[in-house]
């Protein structure tokens, strides 16, 4: 297994090439990360980039011919700075940042261009060479803690690795050091989570893992393929300060690769907006965001949730009767049994006396940090897991130990959206037959009514026809989840929990994604129970907000109230840590044509 820290050694020689722009000059106070230089390098002046990205051209071969994804992309990532690349899905933003370090996909090839790391272009390396170099000066935090660890060792052993295989130490001091780097990257109870396996943590954990396998090394360069996308916002803001730091106390370079625009204001110095393969327009981040030239930055600035505060749910009429209520938890309660020890019997109580009424056609969001007990919460409501003790009361009927027909009929009526578009959908169906599936599950109509349904659906989550044929693996994030949400209506339930289903999408099918939800709202009077950890997202959604912590619920009500006028501290903290607060407002940015 190659480490997740893959890194190179950097070079330091003689500034040899032509002189850059003015415009691309770093600031006279940027520190330079002195490194162990390769064989026959000779030390260069400190007014250089670490890494230079010229004309690069990266395509991939697939089953209808050849995709050019990144189309001549010029690039520079200054010591002690941090750079962002912000784009769509599909913008090549990625995989730049993967063919840095030579590990694109087996179909992926480069195929003009060079990166120089310290003057070396690692594009002309040997796989052998590739091999001696990486691992110590360049560390890559990549975006799925799913697949990117190993599930078979623990968090800490494969901490450890890192530095046991670039000689920084031997095993037992190594194993000491891998619990002080978990701390580093803001894992709590480092300690107790280095001897714990991967899926024994939740996902902003396994995330917090990662970024722990990159650091371990002190690399010079980080690259971090959106390294806080699962994260909560407190997390995040945990993690980029950790980013943050090294840049300015160690003089590491950061290249973050990320869909938010709040986060790439709050925390880069310059900015590289992406478009289809190639680099639109890039320059200091403030500069970019406060007066951006190119359309296609303008449309990201207006649909980054973080930015505005326009409102995607339906609105409540004033005078209108109150809706019944459709979802009531009363006092509920989940523990989970811990391995016993020489003290006694142990537990977690993951959800702690929790109490909301979800009224008919409203949205209730659940936010909280992660491992707050919102998603467990969620799996007790629809029946996915037993309540140690409470009620789950759906349309007045008690249904907290309802088995067989009845649990069944709950189900026909609550349906849920998962996270991860791409690990929801059965990669052997196709889009008809994810679509059709829970009505063959519950034998409604036959065939021909089924796929008429999945046309409409379709047609409603606005994906054409001809996406009947195609499999999950051809579509796109955002399509994906438009295929998930098309899922979950095809039963039209009174019900449906969405676990943050755009958390892993870019701003503008996000902002997408959340209209479309609202006018399926409008339209159906579908009730929505709305998880996430992304507060500038349920501004824009929620009739009512629940925020959770350690278990229970510290404070509720309408988000104009919480986003305005918070009472608890902690609700405090969560909307202090929201990014994006330097960003110009969207209607500054749409003066220049």
């Amino acid at each position: 297994m190659v480490p997740a820290a893959m890194t190179y050694e950097h070079e330091s020689g003689e500034d040899v090439t032509t002189p850059l722009p003015e415009s691309t000059q770093p600031p006279e106070s940027t520190p330079l990360q002195q490194g162990a230089p390769l064989p026959g390098s000779t030390p260069r002046p400190a007014r250089t980039p670490l890494l230079e990205i010229r004309g690069l051209s990266v395509s991939y071969s697939t089953r209808g011919g050849t995709v050019a994804a990144v189309r001549g992309v010029d690039l520079d990532v200054w010591p002690g700075q941090v750079t962002a690349v912000v784009g769509e899905s599909g913008s090549g933003k990625s995989t730049t940042a993967h063919a840095i370090t030579r590990l694109l996909s087996g179909n992926g090839r480069i195929d003009a261009g060079s990166v120089r790391f310290g003057r070396r272009d690692l594009t002309t390396l040997s796989e052998a060479e590739l091999r001696t170099v990486r691992g110590a000066r360049i560390g890559l935090v990549p975006q799925d803690p799913t697949v990117s660890l190993n599930p078979v060792k623990r968090i800490g052993e494969q901490v450890a690795e890192v530095l046991r295989v670039h000689g920084l130490a031997t095993r037992r001091p190594a194993a000491a050091e891998a619990i002080a780097v978990l701390d580093r990257a803001g894992l709590p109870d480092a300690a107790v989570r280095a001897r714990q396996y991967p899926h024994e943590l939740s996902g902003g954990m396994r995330q917090r893992a990662l970024i722990a396998i990159a650091i371990a090394a002190r690399p010079e360069l980080i690259i971090a393929d959106e390294p806080t996308s699962a994260l909560d916002v407190t997390v995040q803001r945990v993690i980029l300060d950790h980013l943050q730091h090294l840049a300015e106390e160690s003089g590491t370079a950061v290249l973050l690769v990320t869909h938010d625009l709040g986060v790439a204001a709050d925390r880069a110095q310059r900015l590289v907006v992406m478009s289809r393969g190639r680099v639109v327009e890039a320059g200091p981040t403030h500069d970019v965001l406060a007066d951006p030239q190119d359309t296609y930055t303008r449309h990201l600035l207006a649909s980054a949730p973080s930015m505005t505060a326009g409102r995607r749910r339906p609105s409540v009429p004033v005078s209108a009767a109150e809706p019944a209520p459709l979802l009531e938890a009363r006092d509920l309660v989940k523990e989970f049994r811990l391995p016993r020890t020489a003290d006694g019997p142990r537990a977690l109580r993951a959800v702690d006396g929790v109490s909301f009424t979800l009224r008919r056609g409203q949205t209730l969001a659940l936010v909280g940090e992660s491992g707050s007990g919102k998603s467990t919460t969620a799996r007790l409501v629809l029946r996915l897991a037993d309540a140690t003790s409470g009620q789950v009361l759906f349309d007045g009927e008690d249904v907290t130990a309802v088995r067989g027909a009845r649990a069944r009929e709950l189900r026909r009526r609550a349906q849920f959206v998962y996270q991860n578009p791409y690990a929801s959908l059965d990669p052997r169906f196709s889009v008809g037959e994810v679509i059709t599936e829970p009505l063959r599950a519950f034998k409604v109509g036959d065939r021909a009514s089924r796929l008429a349904r999945a046309r409409e659906l379709l047609d409603r989550v606005a994906l054409p026809p001809a996406t009947l044929e195609r499999r999950p693996a051809e579509l796109s994030g955002g399509q994906r989840q438009r295929v998930a949400i098309a899922r979950a209506l095809a039963l039209s339930p009174d019900l449906v929990v969405c676990d943050e289903p755009v958390s892993a999408l870019d701003v503008s099918v996000q902002a997408q994604v959340l209209e479309l939800l609202a006018e399926l709202q409008a339209d159906t009077g579908v009730a929505y129970l709305f998880i996430s950890h992304d507060l500038a997202v349920v501004r824009q959604i929620a009739h009512q907000v629940a925020v959770m912590r350690a278990g229970r619920v510290v404070e509720s009500g309408p988000p104009e109230d919480l986003f305005t006028r918070p009472r608890h501290a902690y609700t405090r903290e969560l909307l202090a840590a929201i990014p994006g607060g330097r960003v110009p407002s969207p209607a500054a940015t749409t003066t220049t044509s």
